[in-house]
């Protein structure tokens, strides 16, 4: 097959492929796949992500292999075989907990817009300002730290026309699917990472706009996480008289919770510059502690602007949870710079499993990217055999 010539691999960005990948990676990551085949398909295709200019197609991800049937092999690799997402997701998230150092798992949506309707999961989202767009919303979990972002999880947000017949079955939606709100897509997101098994016990950053925060913060505060959940200003919460007996205990909005007690604030620096803090104690329902507080900052930095988060962090010591605060900030940089450069959002296809495989391996070249900009090769085959990773010998692509 001829390569397209406005899609032709950049050669940093073919070397950034070969030299991680080459270490073993990729025969690592995709160990699940019981296939030699599947696996140099899924190597393949992260290759192609990360080596063609421009919006990757899987018409333009084939273009770089030989071939005549390229094309219909990547189609089908994608769309219709029998491969497994979730264990690839493991092994990646299990990879970057060893090698990026992060601080933090940061649950963070994205907006997904498509120019037609026949994507899977795409619908007519709202927009602020009373704006609506055509697109697929989407639920990513991502292993942070100040330095980098790695997405290692996601949920595709489905309203229940995508579960009806003739959608469902000609997107290939399984009949165990359910129609969720974007808060039951943060609760599966949460279910997914703990079963995990973070050792460490990384705080859960949620940063997610349409949900009740109060409800997410107390689903979190069941599990046994540490938490910080943006909360919106019209959410309506009650103080602890337990811990302020002077105050008033009627529910309030979080906003004009924030702002009233004044007395309470004081001026910290989370390592970003100065800025006002607040943390007012929560109370939980009837017979039943959280031990949850509202944070909310006035930053300086620019304009004044008012953010509000709940969190289970302990006062008096503010900083570590603003620090977790700035984290979605990290996402948003990395997402920008390197998940929509690999074709994060490119799958235009309608198969629900096959926008599943597409993001999963779209995150492994995210990672893959991420490594090379950190590290030598050397660096990367000798972390695999002290880490328990990937091996060293190479993995050919014919």
């Amino acid at each position: 097959m001829t390569r397209d010539r406005h899609q032709h691999a950049h050669p940093a960005e073919e070397s950034a492929a070969r030299s991680v990948l080459d270490a073993g990676l990729g025969e690592w990551l995709f160990g699940s796949l019981h296939r030699s085949g599947q696996r140099v398909k899924a190597e393949q295709y992260v290759r192609g992500l990360l080596s063609v200019r421009g919006r990757k197609t899987l018409r333009s991800i084939a273009a770089q292999f030989d071939g005549p049937a390229a094309q219909q092999n990547v189609h089908h690799f994608i769309s219709a075989s029998p491969w497994a997402w979730m264990p690839v997701r493991r092994t990646l998230a299990r990879h970057a907990l060893r090698t990026q150092a992060p601080e933090a798992w940061v649950i963070r949506p994205t907006l997904i817009r498509k120019a037609g309707t026949h994507s899977v999961g795409v619908d007519q989202r709202s927009l602020p300002r009373g704006r609506t767009v055509n697109g697929q919303y989407a639920v990513g979990t991502w292993l942070v730290s100040a330095r980098s972002a790695v997405p290692v999880d996601w949920q595709l947000c489905l309203s229940a026309r995508w579960l009806a017949d003739p959608l469902r079955q000609r997107a290939g939606v399984p009949a165990d699917a359910a129609a969720g709100t974007v808060e039951e897509c943060v609760r599966e997101a949460v279910a997914h990472l703990v079963a995990l098994g973070d050792e460490v016990g990384r705080p859960v950053v949620v940063d997610v706009a349409d949900v009740d925060a109060v409800s997410v913060a107390r689903f979190l505060s069941s599990l046994g996480l540490p938490f910080v959940v943006r909360v919106s200003p019209e959410a309506r919460l009650r103080l602890d008289r337990a811990v302020l007996p002077r105050y008033g205990d009627q529910e309030r909005a979080a906003g004009e919770l924030a702002e009233s007690l004044p007395r309470l604030r004081r001026e910290v620096n989370p390592g970003d510059g100065p800025t006002t803090a607040v943390a007012i104690p929560i109370a939980g329902p009837p017979a039943r502690s959280d031990g949850m507080l509202l944070l909310g900052e006035w930053s300086t930095v620019g304009r004044v602007r008012r953010r509000l988060w709940l969190t289970n962090a302990r006062a008096p010591s503010l900083v570590p949870a603003l620090r977790l605060t700035r984290l979605p900030g990290v996402v948003a940089r990395d997402f920008a710079a390197v998940s929509e450069r690999v074709g994060i959002r490119d799958f235009g296809g309608r198969s629900f499993p096959g926008w599943h495989r597409h993001i999963t391996l779209a995150s492994v070249a995210h990672l893959v990217a991420a490594l090379d900009a950190r590290a030598e090769p050397a660096g990367v085959a000798r972390a695999g055999r002290d880490g328990g990773g990937p091996r060293t010998n190479r993995t050919t692509i014919r």
